[in-house]
């Protein structure tokens, strides 16, 4: 399946066969292409947690008011990312780079977040969800299908996945075999509401 069809044919898929499998090869392939997935400065401050222990899906479904997709998927990857990440030896992000790049940009890391809580959350939410949407295509390119889920109590989940404090929650995300088709597309806005051209009126 080519990038475009894939993008174009995922959906939100609620409904999997809790029989079948992935397997380890399929998951290091899922997650390993979820690594290559921009952020800034290089940071790779997302972390996944990638459960497939039946019983902490189980407790992870109750704090996540019920949903079936939660066991029954063939994993279920919950997406973090370190808030602290610009302060966790900077140079690793850059150690391969031409050193008058890393010289220039690795200063720059802890001073473009330090201090700044809200910014720091914010580039979490960033590249966890850019990660997140790359998880999704690339399971549909590997034949199978996802749903990303905010529906959960993210304390709870915290405590379970033992996240560490300098860490947030970002989304659930359900990967497997669907038995049964997400609805219809249920309304899309038209193109003229959403892409405007060069500034707002």
């Amino acid at each position: 399946m080519q990038t475009l069809e894939a993008i174009e044919n995922r959906r939100s898929v609620k409904h999997y066969d809790p029989e079948h499998k992935m397997t380890e090869e399929e998951i290091k392939k899922l997650m390993s292409t979820a690594m290559l997935s921009p952020t800034s400065f290089n940071m790779q401050n997302w972390r996944f947690v990638v459960v497939t222990d039946k019983e902490q899906r189980e407790k992870i479904k109750d704090a996540a008011w019920g949903q079936e997709q939660v066991s029954n998927a063939s994993i279920l990857i919950v997406v973090c990312a370190d808030l602290k990440s610009h302060s966790k030896e900077p140079e690793r992000y850059w150690k391969d780079a031409p050193k008058e790049a890393a010289d220039k940009l690795v200063p720059m890391i802890r001073q473009f977040y330090e201090g700044k809580e809200q910014l720091q959350r914010d580039e979490a939410m960033r590249s966890g969800g850019i990660a997140s949407q790359t998880i999704m295509v690339a399971a549909k390119e590997m034949g199978y299908d996802s749903c990303p889920m905010i529906g959960f109590d993210p304390v709870k989940v915290s405590e379970l996945i033992n996240l560490p404090a300098d860490h947030t929650t970002v989304m659930l995300i359900t990967v497997g075999k669907a038995i049964k088709p997400a609805w219809p597309r249920p309304g899309q806005l038209s193109y003229d509401e959403v892409v405007i051209n060069n500034r707002f009126n």
